[in-house]
């Protein structure tokens, strides 16, 4: 009985390390996550919708804040990245994101013409 008592004290002991850890990674994620922010705001009031990319980017983010969230809380007992897979973005709920046409390429196969 003392033996799994050892045990599950440097259990917690570890995981208090870690969540340590995980509390300095939000500060630096969140942020990542306000600058974020700004720029979708700054680009969006530049292109009249906002990125894509960094829509996608943002939500990730969001989600591994949240990760972290339920690992300190001890929701769950998997540690967020870089130990679990870096969240991947959802499909956008909001508004649509800017998108630029592609460039026409020129037929690889021609002579170009002088």
């Amino acid at each position: 009985m003392n033996e799994s008592k050892l045990k599950q004290n440097e259990s917690i002991l570890l995981r208090i390390l870690w969540m340590f850890v995980f509390v300095v990674i939000w500060q630096l994620a969140e942020m990542v996550l306000g600058c974020v922010v700004l720029v979708q705001v700054v680009y969006r009031l530049f292109y009249g919708a906002p990125s894509g990319s960094l829509m996608n980017f943002g939500d990730s983010v969001s989600q591994y804040l949240a990760q972290i969230g339920r690992f300190g809380t001890f929701h769950s007992d998997q540690k967020p990245w870089p130990f679990a897979d870096w969240p991947t973005p959802r499909a956008p709920e909001g508004e649509a994101p800017h998108s630029v046409a592609p460039a026409p390429h020129p037929v690889r196969d021609e002579e170009p013409k002088l």
